[in-house]
């Protein structure tokens, strides 16, 4: 309970009498004497006093009010002129309260803003790591999940993470990792993603305690460390199998890594000592494929594929393989369609397959898929005998031969010989990504081939043309005829 001399100085308060605010405002700030300590209630009475023109009143607010109480007030810019008096005495402290409250305001005028960057850089020479976050943010970008471009944004978040700062100790790591310098990461990322780690044991209770960001930094951490000419082995798994429970895939994939001994293309890693443990490698790859992970799925082809391993399975590396392409992994496309290629014999359409493979790969810049895709599938070539003929097709004609116009159309855009062009089934031809030439039915000696279908103005005229032959017979009971019967009107337009 307040003592008979502290009832008389809050009568005195609330009577209006300066002193007693400035002195009850004092008490509540430090607490004793029977009444607890307040911040909240201090700034109230402070703020009174102050409002007469008591310095010591706003000196006090400067130097033990900090940011995250003046900002309950109800109108929190109107503490701002406190602070800036508090700064102006020579109070490094108050200037990064000062700061903060005049640049969150959107309606501050462009006088203060600039004298609240000059307080908050006098913070932050002044050694205040919160100013020198604050400056940081201010010079540049200095958010978690981007790269800091601003040199004078990063000196400043290095201060700011030299004198302790965790925020900004992230800030720097993240940096590092963005712009793939290792050694800046774990210079700041190691201690923390220590600090996190120590004391929990290896279990999902103990991973499903851990922030997402957590998981990431300690995830990349053992990522990093397996990186190193000589890395620290339980380091590294009580990282990745913290993040792995915690169902980060990337730590789960680099974990199955780190226990089969090898690298994405499973390559032995030196940095490994000792014998690869490829049951529990593909457990926790298997785990990581299961949710997205391409790189997962490559991983366990390769595994499967090793003789060391006791669960090699020729069959099982090819299924992985194959979803490690359909996941995008271009390399796994590429040798998935090269794959395709070599035992084009044992399917009839394994040669359109692999086109399909090894184009997705080429356009993911794979320059072996690249190569091979030229030996299995050709560009379409302009087929000059169609042109020329194409110009002798008159409106009458079109009427009354249509279908002969369109393929002498399709023999121009793709290069068929007239053969190809006058016996090709239209609808059969067209596999999506390429155009199936293959008239060996009708013609024994003919070749089967493939022409990739490249530009969106060769997938329009091929959807037009395949639009006319849509609900039609292609073959000789058709409307067309025979072979002898298109052939004849073919050379009967040619003369």
């Amino acid at each position: 309970m307040a003592s008979r001399n502290e009832l008389q100085i809050i009568r005195a308060a609330r009577a209006g009498h300066a002193s007693a605010q400035l002195a009850l405002g004092r008490r509540y700030l430090f607490g004793g004497s029977g009444l607890p300590r307040s911040p909240k209630t201090a700034l109230y009475w402070l703020d009174r006093a102050a409002n007469q023109q008591q310095e010591d009143a706003w000196m006090l607010i400067g130097r033990h009010v900090p940011f995250e109480v003046a900002r309950e007030v109800m109108q929190p810019s109107s503490m701002s002129i406190w602070y800036e008096r508090a700064y102006d005495a020579g109070m490094a402290e108050a200037g990064l309260v000062y700061a903060r409250l005049v640049l969150q305001q959107s309606a501050s005028t462009p006088g203060a803003r600039r004298k609240a960057l000059a307080a908050l850089e006098a913070a932050a020479h002044a050694g205040i790591t919160e100013a020198q976050w604050l400056l940081a943010q201010q010079c540049g970008n200095a958010d978690a999940s981007a790269r800091i471009d601003n040199g004078v944004a990063v000196l400043w978040i290095t201060r700011a993470a030299e004198g302790g700062l965790p925020a900004a100790q992230r800030a720097l790591a993240e940096h590092g990792w963005a712009c793939a310098d290792r050694a800046l990461f774990l210079r700041w990322a190691l201690p923390l993603a220590r600090t996190i780690s120590q004391g929990r044991e290896v279990s999902e209770c103990s991973a499903r305690q851990l922030a997402p960001c957590d998981v990431v930094l300690l995830s990349r951490c053992g990522q990093a460390l397996m990186q190193q000419p000589e890395a620290e082995v339980q380091a590294v798994e009580h990282f990745l199998e913290l993040a792995a429970l915690a169902r980060d895939r990337d730590a789960q994939y680099f974990l199955g890594l780190w226990y089969a001994k090898s690298d994405p293309d499973g390559v032995r890693l030196a940095a490994c000592k000792g014998l690869a443990h490829y049951k529990k490698a593909i457990r926790w790859l298997l785990l990581a494929a299961q949710q997205s992970h391409p790189d997962a799925w490559f991983a366990l082809s390769r595994i499967y594929l090793k003789a060391e391993c006791s669960q090699r399975n020729l069959v099982e590396a090819r299924v992985h393989l194959r979803r490690a392409a359909e996941a995008g992994h271009a390399q796994a496309q590429a040798e998935f369609g090269t794959l395709l290629w070599r035992t084009r014999s044992d399917g009839p359409d394994q040669d359109v397959e692999a086109a399909a493979w090894l184009q997705k790969a080429a356009k993911r810049g794979h320059a072996v898929a690249r190569d091979l895709l030229k030996k299995v599938a050709g560009p379409a070539m302009s087929g000059a005998w169609a042109i020329a003929a194409r110009h002798r097709v008159t409106r009458e004609l079109l009427a009354v031969q249509p279908f002969l116009a369109a393929r002498l159309e399709l023999a121009a855009l793709f290069g068929l010989s007239r053969t190809e062009a006058l016996l090709l089934d239209i609808s059969a031809a067209d596999r999506g990504h390429c155009l199936l030439i293959d008239v060996r039915a009708a013609r024994p000696r003919s070749r089967r081939r493939l022409i990739l279908l490249d530009t969106a103005a060769q997938r329009q005229a091929l959807e037009k043309i395949m639009r006319l032959f849509g609900n039609v017979d292609s073959g000789v009971a058709g409307p067309e005829g025979s072979y002898r019967q298109r052939l004849y009107r073919l050379n009967t337009l040619l003369a």
